[in-house]
Order: structure tokens, then sequence, then C-alpha cells
């Protein structure tokens, strides 16, 4: 089944389709589905060093033309690869939405726990520096999206703990949902990638190589960058990151809350709509809810 009852499909032929007729300089590479995508982009090979990146669901459907907005300018200054678009598709040959071409990046997802303390405090390093970069021009998050003030997710929240049942503890969730929503709030924004869940980093040999899928981007609650500590690393590996990726915060006690609530309003929101759709990530969700409630 689709993961979205909206759902556009793209195939290789479609692929291969708009980049002989909108990048004709490409047009000789054979186009191969690709890794498994996420909740908002199939993605396909292009050749050996390329990937194409076409957004399933009309939600991501600005996301090639923020990639290659703000990618270019933020890469310099961040200390792991990023995949900055070589290209933008225009809509056509049926498909609805701009799509992008962007360098294939070695490495593959770390499972949880993979990464050890170098790699936890390169992470937190990463954040660090990508909430250092200017934000003169770049946009503010609004509405409902990650890094806007917790307490706008509030209803959203606790409609999804309702909807959850008895998957999740549905009364230690709201604890501490409550006790992130009684963090003191940020004081100011900054660039933030917005899902830093495992699947969007790459690592090879134990070493993060790249972060990626930015679809998130923009200035916001730095916190919201700190769901790795919940999401991939346990124990010291934790408190490494929490070193690291809180340097510099006027208020890092009130963030690392607000951390634990953008984990659950990540993986509370997420389970009742992906459970049947998708329930390796419903799972997933599940035992993300589960280490903040250990924590």
């Amino acid at each position: 089944m689709s993961l979205h009852d909206d759902e556009v499909v793209s195939t290789p032929d479609l692929v291969h389709r708009l980049v002989a007729d909108q990048l004709p300089q490409w047009a000789h590479l054979p186009v191969t589905p690709g890794p498994a995508g996420g909740t908002d982009h199939h993605l396909f090979r292009l050749g050996d060093k390329l990937l194409v990146r076409m957004p399933k669901i009309a939600w991501a459907q600005d996301q090639a033309v923020s990639d290659a907005r703000w990618l270019p300018h933020l890469a310099p200054h961040l200390p792991l690869r990023l995949p900055v678009p070589e290209a933008v598709g225009e809509p056509g040959a049926g498909f609805p939405f701009r799509w992008s071409v962007t360098p294939w990046l070695d490495g593959a997802s770390p499972a949880v726990d993979e990464l050890g303390t170098g790699a936890a405090r390169g992470l937190g390093e990463f954040v660090a520096a990508l909430r250092a970069v200017s934000t003169v021009g770049a946009p503010v998050k609004d509405g409902t999206s990650r890094g806007v003030p917790l307490a706008r997710l509030d209803d959203d929240v606790r409609a999804a703990i309702t909807a959850s049942g008895t998957r999740i503890d549905g009364a230690a969730v709201t604890k501490a949902w409550d006790r992130a929503l009684g963090a003191r709030p940020a004081s100011d924004g900054r660039w933030i990638h917005g899902d830093l869940l495992p699947g969007n980093l790459l690592a090879d040999g134990g070493d993060l190589t790249a972060v990626i899928d930015w679809g998130g981007v923009g200035v916001g609650d730095p916190a919201a960058d700190l769901i790795p500590a919940w999401t991939q690393f346990t124990g010291a590996e934790r408190a490494a990151f929490y070193e690291t990726a809180t340097a510099g915060l006027a208020d890092p006690d009130d963030a690392w809350e607000r951390g634990r609530g953008w984990v659950l309003v990540q993986a509370v929101i997420a389970l009742p709509y992906y459970w049947d759709r998708w329930p390796e990530f419903a799972r997933g969700s599940q035992e993300r809810i589960a280490a903040v409630l250990a924590d």
C-alpha cells in the first residue's frame, strides 16, 4: 500500500523521461531504484554518482528549491557533508512537483548505539556549528512545524496520545510532555535541521560522514536538534553528545527538556498515522518514546 492516501508514485521510467527532457547532460545515465526513501521522497540512482529525489507528497514539494537555496549557504560552515543539489527539475510528464538531483553520498544510516563517543561528540559539534551560522535572511519556522514553540503542538500531541491507545503508556507520556512544556522557551531562534533521526544520518566504519534530508531546515528552537540524544545515543555517548551539542546555549538544561519534547512530537504524532502504513517506522516511534520515558 502507499504510505499516504494522496501519494504521487514515481518510477525509473518517469525519472528517465524527466532527466532526458530537462537535464540532457545526464540522459545517458541509467536510472535505478535507490535506497528506501523516508516519509516524503522516492529516491533513484542516476548513474553511480548522482541521486534523484522525487517528492511523493504535496507537503514536500518545496524542498528541492529550499535545498538549492540554503544548503550551498550552510555547507561551508559544517563539518559533515550535505546533499547540495546539482540541479532542480521542473514538473513534467504528469509529475506535479519540482524535484532535485544531488550527489550520491556514501554511507549507511547507523543503528541505535552503533556510533561511539567520538561520533557522538562529532554530531554535537555539527549541531553547534549549524546553530552558529548567521540567520540573516533565513526562513523562520512557523505554524506547527519543527522548531516553533512546543506549546503550538500541544493539541496535536495530546490528540495523538489518545489515538495511540494502549500502544503507549498514555499517562507517562502525558507527564513527560507536560514536563517539556514547562521548560523555559528558547530565547532566540537558530538554524536547525529539524529531523535528525538515524535515517537522516550517514556513517561509514563508525564515523559520521553526512547529514541528509533537509526538509525541516529553518530558524527555530535549537532544542529540536537535540533529539539524537534519545533516538541515536545512550549512556556515555548521550553524555558526549550533550556536552558538545549544548555548548554555548544560554539555557542548556531547559533546552534538554525541550529536546525530550521534540522527540515526543515526532514519535507520538507519527505512531497512529504510520501504525498500519509503515509498521517498522511505528515501532521505531514506540522505541523513541520509551527512550524518553526511561531517561
